[in-house]
């Protein structure tokens, strides 16, 4: 199997290897670390290239491209990679400023969660939406923040910033701004608050809608069902205990998001059955003190490593 030419700054994107999938990931920030640790737990191995662009696989014909996240969708709508990682912010933005740049979204991931709000200057003049017609508005999404007040029927201006947008305010660029928040200290720390959320985000995999050949497009089937199983198993948890014969329906109805538990014999017990299950959904400490009240004993909670269904 032949390697792909590796990725430089004198030719930054190669032909795809007919032989191997490509995928973009985040180069930098906040969905990168996440990236890899997903690919790690579907068994993937990787080894860098001395500029840190590729990541090549080792038991898995499979390359990462580490780009810029500004760049997977259209690296992705041209086929250059098969498919990419990159916030559904970030996607959707692409789509309605440049709708050639087309991709599928085939997966919504568990991390890297964030919004997309409309923000004001603390104390100021701006303290419901429709005050914001006539007003400015920077961005870095203008696609969405237009989006979002046509369907509101507000006429404002929004003003295309590549950076820094939450000083826009004090250099006298916006009256408001439309920006990213994951824990509201940047704006906090500007002295902006939060006006309206218009757009919620996560990590998604996107891919191409250009023909893949037979190989890859079955390759990359069997990396997304391995996907599924690593993010079903992130949440879910197994459960066993012993519960009373009689308890069992009660018992059941209290495991969240758990399908029909295997029920066995407990040796030596007429009365009591022991019960295992898989449940989907977190179990929290009120979990197990409502199972204990309905009769349940000896819990145990394991986390689950793998699942596919």
């Amino acid at each position: 199997m032949n390697k792909p030419m590796p990725i430089t700054a004198d030719r930054p994107f190669a032909a795809p290897d007919e032989d191997r999938l490509r995928i973009a990931i985040q180069k930098k920030g906040r969905l990168t670390d996440h990236s890899l640790k997903l690919f790690a737990s579907c068994g993937l191995n990787f080894t860098r290239d001395r500029d840190h662009l590729v990541c090549y696989g080792e038991n898995l014909p499979v390359d990462l491209m580490l780009v810029r996240d500004d760049d997977i969708p259209e690296l992705v709508a041209e086929g250059i990679c098969a498919a990419g990682i990159v916030g559904q912010n970030v996607a959707t933005e692409h789509a309605l400023v440049n709708p050639r740049v087309a991709v599928d979204e085939t997966r919504v991931l568990d991390f890297g969660k964030c919004r997309l709000s409309i923000a004001v200057p603390e104390g100021g003049d701006i303290d419901a939406l429709d005050q914001l017609a006539g007003k400015r508005i920077a961005t870095t999404y203008p696609g969405l923040t237009r989006r979002y007040l046509e369907e509101q029927g507000i006429d404002a201006e929004v003003v295309m910033l590549t950076g820094a947008v939450e000083i826009a305010p004090r250099l006298g660029k916006a009256e408001a701004i439309c920006d990213l928040v994951s824990t509201g200290n940047t704006l906090r720390a500007n002295h902006l608050v939060e006006l309206e959320t218009i757009y919620r985000s996560q990590a998604s995999v996107v891919t191409t809608r250009e023909p893949l050949t037979a190989e890859l497009a079955s390759l990359l089937e069997r990396l997304l069902r391995r996907m599924d199983g690593v993010l079903q198993v992130n949440e879910s948890k197994y459960i066993m205990l012993h519960a009373p014969r009689d308890r069992v329906d009660e018992i059941r109805k209290l495991l969240p998001g758990a399908e029909a538990p295997t029920v066995l014999p407990l040796e030596g017990s007429d009365d009591k059955v022991a019960l295992h299950a898989v449940c989907r959904e977190s179990v929290f400490w009120e979990t197990l003190e409502n199972l204990k009240a309905a009769g349940a004993s000896a819990v145990l909670v394991l986390p689950v490593e793998k699942m596919l269904a």
